[in-house]
């Protein structure tokens, strides 16, 4: 099965390669990235190698795809997104996203994001079809809260104690969008 890539205006989102490790590393051991993250400060390149590893096996064993994302103009890898969990049975999927702070705020992640749902909307994915897909977020992270609610996703609640990382529980709130509701940015 052939990985999908994907273009954007500004975006190439295509398959992580063990070429972008060092990059990788660099989003992954900045404490603002991984402030609402269920990871630890990355202190070494083979984190991220494995990290790599696990998203383009999910792909293979077709319980989830990641994309890399990149500047369109550099190929600068600037971040990653994807559905993390997919239930084919279900018709849907968990998704998650992030990008290098140096790159926040300027509307990459919504338009990313937007086309990886726009893709998995209309033709289906290449693990199948979706009909709903969910995002959580920790209480306070406003800047996801956002890109999420931009791009027509409904609050749905908060889950308590939903996510255990980091040595402690954490309140979720969970955001879901059903494919009518979806409209391209």
């Amino acid at each position: 099965m052939q990985f999908p890539e994907l273009e954007t205006p500004r975006l190439i989102l295509n398959e992580l390669s063990e070429s972008d490790s060092q990059a990788l590393l660099d989003i992954f051991s900045d404490e603002n990235v991984i402030k609402f993250y269920d990871i630890d400060v990355y202190d070494s390149e083979k984190q991220s190698l494995e990290l790599i590893k696990f998203f383009n096996q999910r792909f293979a064993d077709k319980s989830g795809v990641r994309w890399a994302i990149r500047v369109k103009s550099t190929g600068k890898l600037i971040g990653t997104c994807g559905f993390n969990s997919i239930n084919l049975k279900m018709k849907s999927a968990g998704i998650g996203y992030e990008l290098s702070s140096k790159y926040w705020g300027v509307g990459y992640a919504s338009e990313a994001v937007s086309k990886i749902i726009q893709f998995v909307f209309s033709n289906g994915q290449p693990l199948g079809e979706l009909y709903r897909i969910q995002g959580d977020t920790m209480i306070g992270n406003t800047a996801s809260d956002s890109v999420l609610k931009k791009l027509g996703f409904k609050e749905e609640g908060i889950r308590r104690s939903s996510g255990f990382w980091k040595n402690e529980f954490h309140d979720l709130k969970c955001f879901g969008l059903i494919k009518p509701e979806f409209k391209e940015i």
